[in-house]
């Protein structure tokens, strides 16, 4: 049988992870969270999204101290997204706490799945969590991207809260900004420290920059 990439992906996530006893066929959860990451209301947290985490999970995986657990996370950390709610991390978190353990997931790895997903709130790992750094940071890489790349994620930020009148969104989203750029570090791993960090502060602040027509600090 054929798979669908990403079907296969979420076998390289799902079956390192399960324990050794006899469980459902895989493919119809990865159906369910596919459908999920397909619905019209998103624009940015979409399949490309959680392709581009994945493949950012990747390219960090020496950092972590379970691949698979992260890979899982990432396939749950947006899976319960609608932009006027606040409480999306927390619906995903349980989602991934009622659909692993029937998927075979032991229960310390289910814990573990969902605390990283709760994670995702803050993107702020403690320096004792290499599984959360290489999850914040492969969720934060967009904010590295070529300039074209990043306005384009920025368009669709903005078109997922398009309910948002502009000067609400444009205080909420400056709020966002400045609380990233406060951050002592964005990126946690070596990797994401030496690759996207300072691309991202720039990308950041021109962004703020557009929305209130103020210069930031550092340009």
């Amino acid at each position: 049988m054929s798979l669908d990439p990403l079907e296969d992906r979420w076998l390289q996530a799902l079956l390192p992870a399960r324990d050794g006893a006899c469980h459902p066929d895989p493919l119809p959860y990865a159906a369910n969270l596919i459908k999920r990451w397909s619905e019209p209301q998103r624009k940015y947290h979409t399949l490309d999204h959680l392709t581009a985490v994945l493949d950012r999970v990747d390219v960090l995986e020496e950092y972590a101290a379970d691949p698979a657990l992260v890979r899982l996370a990432a396939w749950f950390h947006d899976a319960v997204y609608l932009p006027e709610r606040s409480t999306n991390e927390e619906r995903s978190a349980r989602l991934a706490e009622r659909a692993l353990p029937e998927a075979g997931v032991p229960v310390e790895k289910v814990a573990e799945v969902a605390r990283l997903v709760r994670l995702t709130v803050t993107h702020d790992p403690a320096d004792d969590d290499p599984n959360g750094q290489v999850l914040c940071d492969a969720d934060l890489a967009i904010l590295a991207s070529p300039p074209d790349a990043y306005a384009a994620y920025a368009a669709a930020v903005r078109e997922e809260y398009g309910f948002v009148p502009d000067d609400a969104f444009r205080e909420g989203r400056a709020a966002v900004l400045r609380h990233l750029l406060t951050l002592p570090r964005l990126f946690r791993t070596p990797y994401g420290q030496r690759e996207w960090e300072e691309r991202a502060r720039a990308n950041l602040r021109a962004e703020l920059t557009e929305l209130t027509g103020l210069t930031q600090p550092g340009e």
